[in-house]
C-alpha cells in the first residue's frame, strides 16, 4: 500500500509535491480547485505536465484529487442536479489534466436516502458528467465514489448503496472505482477493528462493487463512537477506531497496491509527518 496525505496547493501544484515528498508521502491527494466553490480558474495543461513530472521526480507513486463539497448528484432539484453534473465534469477534466489516478467524490443527499430512485439519479449524473468532461476519454483517471458517515439523508452509507450506483453506470463502469473512508465507515456503523471485520467488508465490496474496486483509502481515525453518524477525523490510533483497525487494514493482501491518504486536523507539517509515520510503522517499517 502506498501511504500519503491530502496536501495543500495554496503555494502551487509543484510546491505541493515538494511538501508531500518532505513529509514522506508515497501517494498524495489535492483539491484541483477550491472545494467550496462551484467553479474556479481553469487548470493549465502545462501545469498538469509539470505536476506529473514533479511527482515522478519525487517518487510519488500515485496522486488523486477530491471534488468540491457542493456537488449533489442525488438531488431531486433539477437545477442543483444539473449544476452538480457540470461541476463534476469540470473536476474530471481537471483531474485528467493533472494525470491524476483518480478523483474522489461524495454522492450527495436525497430525501429518500439510499433508495433506488437516488441510485438512478446519481448514476445518470455520473454518465452525464463523463459525456461533458474534456480530455482524453481513455485517460486512466477514475471517478471514485466515496462512502459517507450516514448522517441525515446522505447517500453512500452502505457498500450496497455504492454498488447500486455502479451497476447502473453501464458504459462508464470501467471509469469508476471506490474510495473508502475509514472514519466514515466507522461512523456509519461498519466495524473495522479486527482482521475478521476487514475480511467481511472486503468480501462485501467485491460482491457489490467488483474485485479490485477500492482504489483509494482515506485512512482517518474517528472522534466519535461506532455508528454515531458523526464525521470528525482523529489522528491514527487516537480515536475510537484504535490502532488495531489500521494494523489490520495494512495487513490485507487484497489491498496490496491500493493508495492510502490521511486527512487530518492539526498543524502542518506535524500532522502529516506523524500520521504517515504511524501508518508506515504499522506496515512494518522502522521510521
Amino acid at each position: 500500500m502506498y501511504i500519503g496525505a491530502h496536501v495543500s496547493v495554496a503555494k502551487g501544484l509543484t510546491s505541493a509535491v515538494t511538501y508531500a515528498q518532505s513529509v514522506g508521502c508515497e501517494s498524495m491527494q489535492v483539491f484541483a480547485k477550491s472545494p467550496r466553490r462551484w467553479d474556479g480558474p481553469p487548470t493549465d495543461a502545462d501545469a498538469g505536465v509539470r505536476f506529473a513530472r514533479a511527482r515522478d521526480d519525487a517518487g510519488i507513486v500515485s496522486a488523486f484529487t477530491h471534488t468540491a463539497y457542493l456537488i449533489n448528484l442525488a438531488s431531486p432539484d433539477d437545477a442543483l442536479w444539473q449544476r452538480s453534473v457540470v461541476a463534476l465534469a469540470d473536476e474530471i477534466t481537471r483531474a485528467r489534466l493533472l494525470r491524476a489516478d483518480g478523483v474522489a467524490t461524495h454522492l450527495g443527499t436525497h430525501p429518500s436516502g439510499e433508495s433506488d430512485e437516488a441510485a438512478e439519479r446519481i448514476a445518470t449524473g455520473i454518465r452525464a458528467a463523463f459525456d461533458r468532461a474534456n480530455g482524453d476519454p481513455n485517460s486512466p483517471t477514475r471517478l471514485l465514489l466515496e462512502n459517507t458517515a450516514g448522517g441525515g439523508t446522505t447517500y453512500g452509507r452502505t457498500v450496497a448503496a455504492i454498488g447500486a450506483v455502479l451497476e447502473r453506470c453501464e458504459g462508464a463502469r470501467p471509469l469508476l472505482g471506490v474510495c473508502l473512508d475509514t472514519c466514515h465507515a466507522h461512523a456509519a456503523g461498519i466495524d473495522l477493528g479486527t482482521n475478521a471485520a476487514w475480511d467481511s467488508l472486503l468480501d462485501e465490496v467485491e460482491s457489490a462493487c467488483g474485485a479490485g474496486a477500492i482504489k483509494l483509502i482515506h485512512a482517518n481515525d474517528c472522534m466519535f463512537d461506532l455508528g454515531s453518524h458523526r464525521d470528525r477525523h482523529a489522528w491514527i490510533g487516537e480515536g475510537t477506531m484504535g490502532i488495531g483497525a489500521f494494523e489490520s487494514m495494512l495487513s490485507r493482501q487484497e489491498l496490496k497496491g491500493v493508495s492510502v491518504v490521511t486527512e487530518m486536523p492539526g498543524e502542518v507539517p506535524e500532522k502529516d509527518l506523524e500520521n504517515i509515520r504511524r501508518l508506515k510503522a504499522l506496515r512494518g517499517e522502522q521510521v
